[in-house]
């Protein structure tokens, strides 16, 4: 089993919903990749962008831009489809997070079927992997779909928190020590897997804040509330807040 240390903890920001604001009216503001700039001058590591087969939010052009314009890396969301692998070839990003998709959900709504999707994927992560891109799954902290996930090759796992965070916020206090335990013996079992350990969907300060000290994660993924709550404290104060949130749990890690 590889040795384990307490890695650094990273900060995505998700910027898809920049992209929701600006496409409810048309034109070309609010600007997702001028919010991916300042992200990264606030202090975030990396930028996310989910680019949807309906392209409800983000955009190819917005893709474009944001892997010619950032130095930071870029991570690229998108489901396993032909299209959405033939562009991920063409723009290369840094990373590319491979997520369930379905056209009625407003929002990612559970982790990927890998069973379902494993001859998909069989062929698509090591397409990803000979240009450069490493490849992360989205998926529920699971033992054996964690299994499956380092047998297909898969860099990176991003554990879905999405059940977690909707039990916390509507008080389910079982429900919710459930579900994070269930976070916190996935997170371990993937790190001895060898795989790298993200976490995303439904984090807000106080989430963050709490799976910070699980210290198997290197990453959180996070968009939505961010940029709601900026909307409020402006966006580099919001990626402060939640960046001394993450410092704060990451500080009782052990």
């Amino acid at each position: 089993m590889p040795q384990f240390s307490t890695p650094p903890l990273r900060l995505g920001l998700n910027v898809d919903h920049v992209a929701t604001v600006r496409n409810a009216r048309g034109g070309t503001w609010p600007d997702p990749v001028r919010a991916a700039h300042l992200a990264i001058e606030a202090g975030a590591d990396g930028i996310t962008a989910h680019l949807r087969e309906d392209r409800r939010h983000i955009r190819d052009a917005d893709i474009h831009r944001l892997r010619a314009e950032l130095a930071a890396p870029l991570n690229l969301e998108m489901a396993v489809t032909a299209e959405m692998l033939e562009i991920a070839l063409g723009v290369r990003p840094h990373a590319a997070c491979l997520v369930p998709e379905k056209r009625e959900e407003r929002t990612t709504e559970g982790g990927l079927d890998v069973r379902g999707a494993r001859t998909a994927l069989s062929s698509a992560i090591p397409r990803l992997k000979d240009a450069g891109i490493r490849v992360s799954l989205f998926v529920e902290p699971d033992p054996a779909i964690l299994d499956l996930c380092a047998g297909l090759g898969a860099d990176v796992v991003e554990l879905h928190t999405g059940t977690w965070c909707d039990a916390h916020i509507a008080g389910e206090e079982a429900r919710a020590a459930a579900e994070f335990q269930r976070l916190k013996l996935g997170a371990r079992h993937a790190a001895g897997l060898g795989m790298e350990v993200h976490a995303g969907h439904g984090l807000d300060f106080g989430t963050s804040e709490t799976l910070a000290a699980v210290p198997e994660f290197s990453e959180f993924n996070t968009g939505h509330y961010l940029i709601g709550e900026a909307i409020f404290v402006g966006l580099a104060e919001s990626i402060r807040m939640v960046r001394a949130a993450m410092a704060a749990g990451r500080n009782r890690a052990g």
